[in-house]
């Protein structure tokens, strides 16, 4: 039975961290595990030079953290193809074909796009590559005629985008491509983590307020010591929230003995529970949690060689279904002039 396909990634303008983790990584490993998908994992430097064109080379080095933390998760690249955007050159031209089949205003009306320009405060500033970046997005999915993408509630919108797009395209050439569906994760191990610094902000590499996989014991360990909690909670015998309190959100998440921290909290609400005791409970679920992976990344970052050659086979595999999907394309539109 054929398998369907399924395709994600990331833009490498950091190293992952735990939001990365709980929200996409873990769930990437089990759709690996499950064996019911070939899977496509591209490391997207093109869209991260779309808001970070004048300082390559920090897209350049990334490219090997964010391999790196992939393969300390434990994603194989035997079962999943790991693909550098920028070295499949047919990921440009479809960009360029797919431009033609939706409007600047349609891609200014993308919520995502919207939310991330105000984010980033470009002002008047706006690069057209960013605007236009959902139509990259849509040449990164279609290439491999990827049936699901895992994405978070958030990133529906270009996901939509890409359903308009190949749509417009099988409308207009005959029906070539195919229409991607979302695939959205609903336990509690897939939810948006919020940062060391408050619930009001979601955890980010441009924010400094992330626990990165990478972090060893002592940073982790300062880290969550720094963890916001609560601010009127200041003597160990004060009654204490838990709403709003960081540190029992990352124990709903991370923690497998709910009595415990059901407990806890019910500790913390009456008063006389400390919050350097309840941090210190928390970095040691994470701490374990986060072990093995720090000693496979060490391992594979002795030999960083090895790693830009797994990425080296996974670009030419990619490249390989590339050629697959050009060449009906490229029929499709009437441009396949020497056969």
């Amino acid at each position: 039975m054929t398998r369907k396909v399924l395709l994600t990634g990331d833009r490498p303008t950091g190293q992952l961290h735990l939001g990365h983790y709980v929200g996409s990584l873990k769930n990437r490993l089990a759709l690996q595990e499950s064996g019911e998908y070939d899977c496509y994992l591209l490391i997207a430097d093109v869209q991260a030079l779309t808001d970070n064109f004048s300082d390559p080379q920090k897209v350049r080095d990334n490219v090997l953290q964010v391999a790196l933390d992939y393969l300390a998760c434990g994603l194989d690249p035997v079962r999943t193809t790991i693909a550098i955007q920028s070295l499949v050159p047919a990921l440009a031209e479809l960009t360029i074909y797919y431009l033609n089949l939706v409007s600047l205003a349609r891609l200014e009306r993308n919520p995502t796009v919207k939310s991330e320009i105000a984010e980033k405060q470009f002002g008047g500033g706006v690069p057209a590559g960013f605007v236009c970046y959902p139509v990259s997005q849509a040449a990164d999915i279609t290439f491999c005629k990827a049936n699901v993408v895992p994405v978070g509630v958030d990133q529906l919108p270009m996901i939509e985008q890409t359903r308009e797009i190949v749509r417009s395209f099988n409308a207009t050439y005959g029906d070539v491509l195919v229409e991607p569906e979302a695939l959205i994760p609903s336990d509690r191990q897939s939810q948006r983590l919020p940062g060391i610094d408050g619930l009001q902000s979601k955890m980010s590499k441009s924010l400094g307020n992330a626990i990165y996989l990478a972090d060893d014991e002592k940073t982790l360990r300062a880290k969550i010591r720094q963890m916001y909690t609560d601010p009127e909670h200041l003597r160990v015998a004060d009654p204490g929230h838990v709403e709003g309190n960081v540190v029992f959100f990352y124990l709903d998440v991370f923690g497998s003995d709910a009595a415990a921290i059901a407990e806890m909290k019910e500790h913390y609400q009456r008063g006389g529970l400390g919050d350097v005791k309840v941090k210190d409970y928390l970095f040691e679920l994470l701490n374990t949690e986060l072990e093995p992976i720090r000693q496979r990344r060490a391992e594979y970052a002795r030999d960083p060689g090895a790693v830009y050659q797994i990425l080296r086979e996974g670009t030419e595999k990619a490249n390989e279904a590339a050629a697959q999907t050009m060449a009906e394309v490229r029929a499709a539109m009437r441009i396949d002039y020497f056969g």
